[in-house]
């Protein structure tokens, strides 16, 4: 039998021990509060790992929830960061979007969590904010108003 520490596994300058060392998660808590029932139904994954879970998906450019979902099995800086052993059971990739639609929809509360690892990232320097691009691609031009 081979004894391993994940603490151990993850190397001491990667981005997401980095990250994690920056920002104090437990932010999140107290803006989904009203969002979660302390008594009723089934208990429910922990909003931070549900935070998470993106946040790792859009910082590795991972196309779907079914694919991080499958990383995280076989990756132990993902487990690491989630606070996760390598043989915690993950959510199931459909649980983020019933999660929204449940309890974030027409809210802005995703919008206050990431503004907020943003601002955390930048006050710790790991977001470089001397150059800025935006990807425009897909935002219609509207020169000329009097043209149909």
């Amino acid at each position: 039998m081979l004894i391993f520490c994940m603490d151990d596994m993850v190397p001491k300058n990667h981005m997401l021990r980095l990250i994690d060392k920056a920002i104090n998660w437990n932010f999140i808590y107290e803006l989904v509060e009203e969002k979660y029932s302390p008594d009723n139904g089934r208990p429910s994954m922990t909003p931070v790992i549900l935070i998470k879970i993106p946040f790792i998906r859009y910082l590795y450019g991972i196309k779907s929830m079914q694919q991080i979902i499958k990383e995280i099995e076989v990756n132990v800086a993902y487990c690491w960061f989630l606070g996760l052993d390598m043989l915690d059971s993950l959510p199931h990739f459909s649980i983020f979007r019933k999660n929204y639609i449940l309890r974030f929809q027409d809210t802005d509360v995703f919008e206050q969590i990431f503004s907020h690892i943003l601002k955390e990232c930048m006050k710790h320097h790991l977001v470089d904010t001397s150059v800025i691009f935006a990807d425009t691609t897909h935002v219609k031009a509207c020169a000329n108003s009097k043209k149909k």
